[in-house]
């Protein structure tokens, strides 16, 4: 049963910030192929949770706004964020500048296609999820090597 729950831990933290699952994965010596796969669930479940229900779920959250201000500075910095990468660029800086929740919710907003945004962020988490993985799997496998005994 505990090791059930490190595996879900895993996917659990990749939808919240997607560092978070390779890293909790790697520490508990899980498999290479499990991590992927479970971190790059865990982002998706988030992105496809905002990307259907994310409008829903901005509406919500204005309700409890003190501010309605349409322009402010952060939304003059996503709206720079979105000229200068596209969502391709925005997809890709997701898992390692952004959240997956911000990732997703600032995609959604901007207005872009479900398809489009799935097919990237897919792309995207899967991309990464392997390439943080595998640095954080042999990286401490390489410096075990350097360090003296």
């Amino acid at each position: 049963m505990a090791t059930v729950l490190k595996y879900f831990t895993v996917y659990f933290l990749s939808g919240l910030k997607f560092v978070f699952g390779p890293t909790f994965g790697v520490a508990n010596d899980l498999p290479v192929i499990a991590i992927i796969i479970l971190t790059s669930l865990g982002m998706m479940t988030t992105i496809y949770l905002f990307t259907f229900f994310g409008e829903e779920i901005h509406s919500f959250f204005q309700r409890f706004r003190k501010n309605k201000k349409v322009f402010t500075n952060k939304s003059r910095r996503f709206v720079k964020i979105w000229k200068k990468f596209g969502l391709k660029g925005l997809c890709l800086l997701t898992p390692l500048l952004l959240t997956p929740p911000g990732g997703g919710l600032l995609v959604n907003l901007i207005g872009a296609k479900k398809k489009d945004i799935l097919k990237w962020m897919w792309i995207s988490a899967v991309l990464w999820s392997t390439i943080i993985t595998l640095i954080l799997k042999y990286a401490f496998w390489l410096v075990e090597d350097f360090i003296p005994s």
